[in-house]
């Protein structure tokens, strides 16, 4: 029996959006909850709150909220893919589908600068998407918050994800 093909979310974008993070494809774990960076041991929102008052204490419509009002805009590089397990090095070469990172440029002019959440991410667009895209936003890879990269301590992770997103109006 062969494994399903998994389908990512929708993109979170809103007027005035000037970064784009984006992951490879949800976990199982979000995949199940619908939501991005469920894992309870994700430090995605751990570090959002810390950014942006946007943490996992709060409910999940308004963090989104919260990151759109902050400029922040969250989708993933592939839209679809064969992946036993949560691991993006399970994800099967052959098997995956962009999202139209393009069009989202397209239709959202301000955003500047693309974020990687994790190396995997990057790999992913630079294999599928860079070549599609007529102008290339300012790329860089952040520390990965999945809890399969423990590796880097929080207060690392954190000051590299700030550094990161400079510019952005943090919680005052």
């Amino acid at each position: 029996m062969s494994d399903p093909v998994l389908h990512s979310f929708a993109p979170v974008v809103a007027p005035g959006a000037r970064v784009l993070v984006l992951g490879s494809m949800p976990g199982v774990a979000s995949l199940d909850a619908g939501r991005y960076y469920a894992h309870p041991r994700n430090l995605f929102w751990p570090i959002m709150g810390a950014l942006f008052d946007a943490g996992p204490d709060v409910d999940y419509a308004r963090r989104l909220a919260r990151l759109q009002a902050a400029g922040v805009a969250l989708w993933d590089v592939a839209s679809q893919c064969v992946r036993p397990g949560s691991l993006d090095a399970r994800i099967e070469a052959g098997s995956v589908v962009a999202n139209d990172i393009a069009g989202l440029l397209a239709a959202h002019p301000g955003i500047d600068r693309i974020r990687f959440n994790g190396s995997a991410a990057q790999a992913l667009f630079r294999r599928h998407v860079l070549p599609t895209l007529a102008t290339v936003p300012d790329l860089a890879r952040l520390p990965s918050t999945s809890p399969a990269h423990a590796a880097m301590r929080l207060e690392d992770k954190l000051a590299a994800w700030r550094a990161g997103l400079c510019g952005l109006q943090e919680r005052g």
